[in-house]
This record gives structure tokens, sequence and C-alpha cells, in this order.
């Protein structure tokens, strides 16, 4: 059965270099590995706790919580702004706190660029908090310093295919282990 990962673009941006990292991942998916990117972000409703109940629980956040529950791993790749995380993105997390098949769930991280400072560790911090387990062998650090490129470039570059690929290999290991239950 082929390991279901998630991921989430924390940029909006349509030339976003995230957005593109994602896609790359898409398209080097070793066998075994099926990867599908989460896209209601923008749809998602300003989180409030006086909607966060099953009753009350608005579609988005409920079609976010149920493609989470149903992924075996989630993969983030969000850029820094103000030396912090997009709110919109941020919104999302807060959503997903609510989701009874987020604790325990693993997850990996993704950076383009080396340039970020402040947001990998926040992002780190609150993954931590919502008892997500982070695995960091899956993590992907491009470590560019220009974050000027597309899944395209990122693909035909064999160094960048490579973390990719050895990246995803770690979260099907890790998934695959059980070393989460």
């Amino acid at each position: 059965m082929p390991v279901k990962i998630l991921t989430f673009c924390g940029s909006l941006r349509a030339a976003s270099s995230n957005l593109a990292l994602l896609q790359a991942v898409e398209r080097l998916a070793p066998a075994g590995i099926c990867v599908s990117r989460y896209t209601g972000i923008t749809g998602l409703p300003h989180f409030t706790p006086d909607q966060d109940e099953d009753a009350l629980l608005p579609q988005p956040a409920r079609d976010l919580r149920t493609q989470v529950a149903a992924a075996d791993g989630l993969l983030f790749a969000v850029p820094e702004y103000m030396h912090g995380l997009p709110g919109s993105f941020k919104n999302t997390l807060d959503w997903m706190v609510g989701c009874q098949r987020f604790p325990g769930k693993p997850v990996a991280l993704a950076h383009v660029t080396a340039r970020h400072a402040f947001a990998p560790a926040q992002l780190e911090e609150i993954l931590r908090t919502m008892a997500a387990r982070i695995v960091p062998d899956a993590g992907i650090h491009l470590g560019l310093s220009s974050n000027r490129l597309d899944a395209d470039m990122i693909c035909a570059d064999a160094s960048h295919a490579a973390v990719i690929r050895t990246a995803l290999e770690n979260f099907q290991r890790s998934v695959q282990s059980k070393e989460f239950e």
C-alpha cells in the first residue's frame, strides 16, 4: 500500500518557489509514495474557537481535517514573511489543531533558501506544540541563495532531485516502520 503524503505550500504566490519545490516533489516521488497537495488554504475562514466543534465546523475546515486524517504524513514548504510564518498558513495550522488524527502525525519540513532565519524554528515549535512527530531525515533543504526557480529547474538539477528522492524515501521508511504509533 503506498505511503500517502499530503503537502502544504505556505505561500499564496503564483510563482512561489515553495510551490515549485512541492511540484518537483510530486514529479520525483519514488514508487510506493503518493504525493498530493492541499489547495484549500485560501478558502479557509479565519480560525475562531467558537466554530471548532463538529456541529459548527465550516466545510473548508472539515475538508482540511479529512485530508490530514487520511494522510500518512505531511510535508510543509513555507516561506518566511517579516521574520515569521505567513498568516494564511498559520490559520491553516490553527484549523488542524482540532483534527483528532493529527497528534503523532509524521511531518517533514521543506525549505528552498537558506535565508530564512526565523520561520523554520517557529514552525517546528508550533508543530511540536500540536504533538506532530517531526521526521528530520525527511526534511528537504535545498539551501539556494535565490528563490527564482520552477519545478522544471529543480527536477533537472541532479543534486536537487537526489535530495528530494532521498528525503521522500526516508519519510516512507519512517512511516512504514510504524515508529510513530
